[in-house]
């Protein structure tokens, strides 16, 4: 995201990357989906998507897999600060890392053997393929978003989350809403997705039932959402139904005030 300071008024997107103004009104909303992500535009701010160098990005990304923000900004900052010099493109700095000097300098993102080998060979990639940082990022603004993301999951150790971050805070694109384990969980605990999707099929039901314009805000909002209401173990409804901003549109699948039970939605018993 390009800007970490509260805007005046909700936006979503901005002339950077290609980003649009959308609206937020519950009351409006056609979709239960949109209903959900217009209350999340009551409760956060919106930032401004776009903008984000897409090498930068993409490591950036890599490095948060399967760890916290708090674990990878650190991981990141130190690669910055180590491989990043004004006078060289980073690709071509990280291409040709010694890896297990990339591994120490990214050591607390955790699985950094994994992780170093991949920020290298998708450095050493791109250098082949698009010649520089820059050549990546021209790509990934200004090509078909399909062909974007197709291209990107062909880059070892780069899934479905990963190519859609690139391409929402990197590209700017409208109508892509990258699913992560919060997300996951959330939708299908809304029952507006299938207990039993993946990761690709609730994406596939947000995109469709969200508008474009909403859905990079409704991916980081929903992040926050899980964060401070529908966390996987104790989510908010469990001690007080009226705690929870979504209590009327939520399904509660696979959660169980009763009992204080909470099992995953794919867990569930039919009702």
């Amino acid at each position: 995201m390009s800007d970490d300071r509260e805007p005046s008024v909700n936006i979503s997107g901005g002339d950077a990357g290609g980003g649009a103004a959308a609206e937020f009104d519950p009351a409006t909303a056609e979709t239960r989906a949109e209903r959900v992500v217009d209350r999340l535009g009551e409760l956060y701010w919106q930032k401004t998507y776009g903008g984000q160098d897409a090498f930068t990005c993409l490591v950036r990304t890599i490095l948060s897999q399967n760890t916290s923000d708090k674990a990878s900004q650190p991981a990141h900052d130190a690669l910055i600060e180590r491989y990043d010099d004004p006078d060289r493109d980073l690709a071509a700095a990280l291409a040709d890392a010694e890896r297990s000097e990339l591994a120490e300098t990214i050591s607390s993102a955790g699985l950094y053997n994994q992780k170093s080998e991949m920020i290298i060979g998708a450095a050493e990639e791109i250098l082949e393929e698009f010649g520089s940082a820059a050549g990546f990022d021209d790509f990934v603004r200004e090509d078909e978003p399909e062909a974007v993301r197709d291209r990107l999951l062909e880059i070892h150790g780069v899934g479905p989350k990963t190519a859609d971050c690139v391409l929402l805070f990197s590209g700017g694109r409208g109508g892509v809403f990258p699913v992560d384990t919060h997300v996951h969980r959330i939708y299908r605990r809304l029952g507006i997705a299938p207990p039993d999707a993946d990761h690709e099929a609730v994406r596939a039901v947000l995109e469709r039932e969200v508008p474009a314009a909403k859905c990079g805000f409704g991916h980081t909002a929903s992040i926050q959402f899980g964060r401070e209401y529908c966390t996987a173990r104790k989510p908010a409804c469990l001690e007080d139904p009226d705690a929870c901003p979504m209590a009327d549109v939520c399904e509660q699948v696979g959660v169980y005030p009763a009992t204080g039970e909470v099992v995953d939605p794919a867990e569930a018993p039919e009702s």
